[in-house]
């Protein structure tokens, strides 16, 4: 190394780090916050994150500390060490006393909670054998009157519910006999409904069954006509409608009858009209000659 005592050097430069560092705060902070404010003395803090550094470099001979322990912190002077002593036996003395007596007004603090459970759980069970003495008086006091009353009382309770139970079986037996009328009057509403929808759906039935013979019955007839004329033929028709009427013309011209009138003698004739037309039927017989 090109620094003959570089461990004295490094012992001097973090002693002054750290002088500086404890001389800015009080004995309290330090005797509390020793270890981190060494490590801070020693590293630095970084800018960023406010932290302190994990390692301190010296250039001059590239010497690297990485870490620092503290074994022990005790002052160089004779009489700050033994106030030191003082204060941390007082100290020592004085958390030990109060734990003393935070344990001390715990444990009076659990007794009296035990001593309130058990006076409130001694009223509870005076105030529930209390109330259990009342209600054992009064069921002694309504067997005395049980007693007293006797018989009398025990019929009136047995009239009382013989009544009760005979108007509880006269309703029972009006609310089942009206659910039975009701129950007969619906069975014969829904007869005579059936019935009428058999009566309604019979007639629809057979009127349409007579409709469907008339139908029939019409288109027979329609039809046997119709064969009657096709099988006679139009001429045999025709002959036998004017039959009577080509009779009676050959009758006549037998006679020798060129024109006659026959009547009944109740429709009047008008003979001067009739008188023209067989002129005028002579007259034009007789043009042509």
């Amino acid at each position: 190394f090109c620094v003959a005592d570089f461990v004295g050097d490094l012992c001097k430069a973090l002693a002054s780090r750290i002088r500086g560092a404890v001389s800015s705060v009080t004995f309290d902070d330090f005797h509390k916050n020793s270890a981190k404010i060494i490590q801070v003395a020693v590293f630095g803090t970084d800018q960023e994150t406010h932290r302190p550094k994990e390692e301190i470099k010296f250039v001059s001979n590239n010497l690297v500390v990485t870490s620092v322990d503290i074994r022990a912190v005790e002052p160089v002077d004779q009489r700050t060490r033994d106030s030191l002593q003082k204060s941390v036996t007082l100290a020592i003395e004085i958390t030990t006393q109060s734990q003393e007596a935070a344990a001390r007004r715990e444990a009076e603090r659990i007794e009296q909670e035990a001593r309130g459970k058990l006076e409130r759980q001694r009223i509870m069970d005076e105030a529930e054998a209390e109330k259990a003495r009342r209600e054992l008086l009064s069921l002694q006091a309504e067997s005395s009157a049980v007693e007293s009353t006797g018989q009398a009382k025990a019929e009136a309770i047995a009239r009382a519910e013989a009544a009760r139970i005979e108007s509880e079986a006269a309703v029972q037996g009006a609310r089942l006999r009206a659910e039975a009328q009701k129950i007969e009057t619906e069975s014969e509403l829904e007869r005579m409904n059936a019935a009428r929808t058999a009566d309604i759906r019979f007639a629809i039935e057979n009127n349409n069954l007579e409709v469907e013979k008339a139908e029939k019955m019409a288109k027979i007839e329609t039809d046997k006509f119709n064969q009657m004329v096709s099988a006679l033929g139009k001429e045999t028709i025709q002959a036998m409608a004017s039959g009577p009427q080509d009779h009676q013309v050959k009758m006549l011209q037998s006679l020798g009858l060129k024109s006659t009138l026959i009547t009944d003698g109740r429709t009047p004739i008008n003979l001067l009209n009739t008188a023209g037309g067989l002129l005028g039927n002579l007259s034009q017989g007789s043009a042509p000659q």
